[in-house]
């Protein structure tokens, strides 16, 4: 059987994942790349702009803490902790009217592309 070059799993904390977002000073942080997908966290704050562009990606978003309103299309939610929000490769989509610091898992599929961004 042919060695594996990664590891089967990795375990990641929350709190260590947003503490080195803070210290990047970037409002995305990859943390995770694997073939099959890519994980960040995404922090704005309270009345940031969101000036994102549509993804070639699938992307899904967890929102781990904040409140804001989620634009996907053109249509309006508001999310919260808890929320979780897919989103398909190119469709046009931003956080607006930031309450609260927003801190957001986000995972793409395939990897983001890094140089598209």
């Amino acid at each position: 059987m042919a060695e594996r070059s990664e590891a089967p799993y990795e375990r990641f904390e929350g709190s260590t994942l947003l503490a080195q977002q803070i210290v990047s000073g970037q409002p995305y942080l990859e943390f995770l790349r694997r073939e099959s997908m890519s994980a960040g966290t995404y922090v704005l704050d309270a009345g940031a702009e969101d000036d994102q562009q549509p993804h070639a990606q699938d992307e899904l978003y967890h929102v781990l803490d904040g409140q804001a309103v989620l634009e996907v299309d053109g249509d309006q939610r508001p999310v919260k902790p808890g929320s979780t929000i897919f989103v398909a490769a190119g469709t046009p989509h931003r956080f607006h009217s930031i309450a609260s610091k927003l801190s957001v898992l986000v995972v793409f599929a395939p990897p983001e592309d890094p140089a598209a961004s």
